[in-house]
């Protein structure tokens, strides 16, 4: 599948695949700006969804090197987005943060169907039924 990308800044790397069968492919810090308690960290990207696919925004395994956390767990970009890719951590405990050039993240394009609900009365019944949270015994 081929997607559109727009460099906006410079400095900016093309997300890429790091190894054969990676789900992922990694973004790349030019910039980062604090605001209080978070770091948000600009990749200089912009890119073309196409409609009914989704771009997730997850962070690298690598990140526990850091103590960062990404604010909203996974990003959700939209198709019809057209601004900067960025990822927006939290500030590190440890004062370790990602540096300009870093691989700060990393992302996945996907399909989603498209859905349409429908009201009822009652849902199927299934062996779980209502039993959520630790409802398989762990």
């Amino acid at each position: 599948m081929k997607i559109k990308i727009k460099k906006i800044h410079p400095d900016a790397v093309i997300p890429k695949y790091a190894k054969k069968g990676d789900a992922g492919m990694d973004l790349t810090a030019v910039d980062v700006v604090a605001d209080g308690a978070t770091l948000t960290y600009k990749t200089g990207i912009a890119i073309e969804i196409p409609p009914w696919h989704v771009g997730l925004l997850f962070p690298r395994s690598s990140v526990y090197k850091t103590g960062q956390t990404l604010t909203n767990c996974v990003g959700v970009i939209d198709s019809g987005y057209r601004g900067e890719i960025m990822m927006k951590y939290t500030l590190s405990p440890y004062q370790r943060e990602y540096d300009i050039g870093d691989r700060v993240g990393q992302i996945i394009i996907m399909p989603y169907p498209r859905i349409d609900f429908e009201e009822v009365e009652e849902l199927t019944a299934t062996d779980r039924g209502q039993n959520g949270y630790g409802s398989t015994g762990r």
